[in-house]
């Protein structure tokens, strides 16, 4: 049964649904209608009356039935008392929502309030709202009366919702209530207009600018194997930004405070929608202006193909790799903790916003390494490619504590992926060493015997590889079964299960030696810089000088192996014992065929006839010492050993084989010369002069003819 009244002056309504279940007493049906009828109406007016009254000293001002606030009454008295009442209503309404009754009344406060909102909005258009934290208290009632509106907007749309309209009076009733919600919303939503500026206020004025990076702050620079490393000079700077980022990304602890209220107050009145836009807008490009300070650029994979590969890395690589860590380490976690400080009482939606911003960031930088795994290869550009395979290997392996777990996966998948093409173009380029020793095809041979440029290329190639063995070693495994259109060959491995960790080391099964992919095709690399240089040293015609050469390109590579501690490990002990074997051997050829000849002109053999020194004969070998140590020494001063180690060790031996002969022959046989002018012509050198000469050997610089350098 329904009793409804409507005071059309007032425009407040009220009307109960009697419930069996609600503990009234229904009406007996041995009343007289009529005063049954009477009295409810009594108790309907009364009850009109009262909501439309306004106390202020428990004086009621009533005109034409409709109550109107005393003239002593301050507007700011009317605002708190009319908000206390409707703080009142709206628990009436949870009461009886609770006890499953319903009441269609909506009290004459509610008028007044939305007047006074209204008043207020009217307000803030002619004059401005002033600015979130200008004034407190009004930030404050601001939003109390923002949560009121929401809360009235809900619970009458609730109530209409649950209120039957059969009757021609309901209808008549959910008309005035459908007036009424609709001008709540209207009132609502410029309420919320004006949170929403003060949302956005917060989140782009009240930010710490001194936590903001230096541009020039934190740049890094690259040493000559590609690795990342500070500047000394700006390690101050690098410090005091370091210090500074812990309290990124900048807000103290009152403006989150703040901001968790206004979200709150917005989205419990239903505009989540526009309080996330404003978040992601505005986090969104306080990110890309702290990417931007740390010199990375948005760039598309068309764009990085213009790019000279020099200032990608010189600058835009460098910059890629501190702008990821930088995210991994310290953005990507303080936007976590913004979101879900800001949005404390709603978990996903911080989630969501925060995936939102994060995966936008992740995007851009992906989308510059696989840009960058695009450009053309070159030889250059593969330690740059594995410092970048590194940056997103070590991220990938944070991913588990950076984000949400609902999009870690499709993260992983994306960083993967990446990952992968860096992997491929890396192998690619490695693989290219083999090319760049086939097509190295000069037929004239290096001056002086020295070390050959494609020697020095590829060794310090290898060299550097080595700083990256262990990475080097994974991008083989796991992408080696790619094929590359212009390699000659690719590593050829066993299994995984029988790959040894490098340095030449070996599981023997079935009598085969098993390698990593990586230790695979380095010995590849060897094998075909071996014959290279083999080949080569055939262009000489002195077959000591074809034997210097491949002693001295030998050396340095095996100095060069030994020189990495990683290399030398992957390459193995194995190697470097045969790899010296064939130095020493080398040597002997080049000791035999020069010095040795020398050696051969001091002989005693044939000097002494029936116990006579034969004068002629040893004129005849000094003359040949002189001559063939001059020719020698003419030459090789002008052969090339710039490893000092070599070059001492070279000169020293000579001088073991030489000195001591001629020294021996010397005293021997000196005395059988004419000690004036037959000594003087025949006997050029002391043996303290051919030492002296030794050590002019191998500077790769002419030397004066001997006699005109004696005094």
């Amino acid at each position: 049964m329904e009793e409804k009244n409507l005071d059309e002056n007032s425009g407040s309504f009220t009307c109960k649904q009697n419930d069996n279940n609600s503990g009234e007493t229904p009406r007996s049906p041995m009343e007289n209608p009529a005063e049954t009828d009477s009295k409810q109406n009594d108790e309907t007016e009364q009850t009109v009356n009262e909501g439309n009254h306004t106390k202020v000293n428990e004086e009621v001002v009533e005109e034409d039935g409709v109550e109107a606030p005393p003239k002593s009454a301050s507007p700011l008295a009317s605002i708190e008392k009319v908000s206390e009442d409707i703080d009142e209503f709206l628990v009436s309404l949870v009461e009886q929502k609770e006890k499953e009754t319903t009441s269609c009344g909506v009290p004459g406060f509610v008028e007044r309030f939305l007047e006074l909102m209204e008043e207020k909005i009217a307000k803030y258009d002619a004059e401005g709202k002033a600015k979130w934290g200008e004034v407190p208290e009004e930030d404050a009632s601001f939003l109390e009366s923002v949560t009121r509106i929401s809360k009235l907007m809900k619970s009458l749309t609730l109530q209409m919702e649950s209120t039957p309209s059969s009757s021609s009076e309901g209808e008549e009733i959910k008309g005035m209530k459908d007036s009424l919600v609709n001008r709540i919303g209207l009132i609502q939503q410029r309420l919320m207009s004006y949170l929403e500026e003060d949302f956005r206020y917060l989140l782009e004025e009240s930010r710490n600018n001194s936590t903001e990076l230096d541009p020039g702050g934190n740049q890094d620079h690259v040493d000559h194997k590609g690795k990342q490393i500070v500047s000394e000079q700006h390690e101050p700077n690098h410090e005091k930004t370091e210090e500074s980022d812990h309290d990124f990304p900048g807000y103290s602890n009152d403006a989150i405070l703040n901001l968790n209220k206004i979200a709150g107050a917005m989205l419990c009145g239903g505009y989540q929608s526009e309080c996330s836009q404003v978040y992601i807008i505005s986090r969104r490009n306080a990110l890309e202006e702290s990417l931007q300070k740390l010199g990375f650029e948005k760039i598309s994979i068309d764009e990085m193909q213009k790019v000279q590969w020099e200032t990608l890395a010189r600058d835009m690589v460098p910059a890629w790799i501190n702008t990821f860590k930088q995210c991994a380490s310290m953005y990507f976690s303080g936007e976590r903790k913004l979101a879900e400080a800001v949005f404390v009482e709603h978990p996903n939606v911080a989630a969501g916003l925060f995936s939102n911003l994060s995966r936008g960031v992740v995007i851009q930088l992906l989308n510059f390494a696989e840009g960058a795994a695009l450009t053309k290869r070159a030889g250059e550009k593969l330690f740059k490619l594995l410092d970048m395979y590194e940056t997103l290997r070590d991220v990938i392996s944070k991913l588990d504590e950076l984000f949400p777990e609902e999009c870690v996966e499709e993260l992983k998948t994306e960083m993967t992926l990446a990952k992968c093409r860096l992997g491929q173009a890396t192998i690619s380029i490695f693989c290219d060493l083999e090319q760049s020793i086939k097509s190295e095809t000069a037929k004239t041979p290096v001056p002086g015997g020295a070390v050959h440029p494609l020697t020095r290329y590829i060794m310090n190639y290898l060299n550097i590889a080595g700083d990256y063995r262990e990475t080097l070693e994974q991008v083989f495994k796991e992408h080696s079964k790619f094929d590359s259109a212009d390699s000659t060959s690719r590593p050829h491995h066993a299994n995984d299960e029988n790959i040894s960790d490098g340095g030449g080391g070996s599981n023997n099964d079935d009598n085969k030696e098993y390698v990593s992919p990586f230790a695979a095709q380095v010995t590849r690399v060897m094998e075909l810089l071996d014959t290279s240089l083999e080949g080569k040293a055939k262009l000489y015609r002195d077959i000591a000088l074809s034997n210097f050469f491949m002693m001295n390109n030998g050396r340095y590579i095996l100095q060069k192996i030994k020189g990495s501690s990683e290399m030398a490990r992957l390459m193995g002990d194995t190697w470097c014992r045969k790899r010296s074997s064939e130095l020493r051997t080398y040597h002997k050829n080049y000791q035999r065929e020069t010095w040795n000849r020398v050696v051969a002109c001091l002989t005693h053999e044939g000097l002494n006839v029936n116990g006579k020194v034969q004068k002629p004969v040893l004129k005849e070998r000094f003359k040949s010492f002189n001559a063939l140590f001059d020719e020698i020494h003419r030459t090789q001063s002008t052969w090339v050993v710039k490893d000092e180690q070599l070059q001492s060790e070279l000169r020293v031996s000579i001088s073991a084989v030489v000195i001591p002969a001629y020294r021996s022959f010397l005293g021997r046989f000196a005395q059988y010369l004419d000690p004036r002018r037959q000594t003087e012509k025949y006997v050029k050198y002391q043996a303290e002069d051919i030492e002296t000469y030794i050590d002019d050997l191998f500077d790769g610089k002419p030397h004066q003819p001997i006699g005109k350098r004696k005094t």
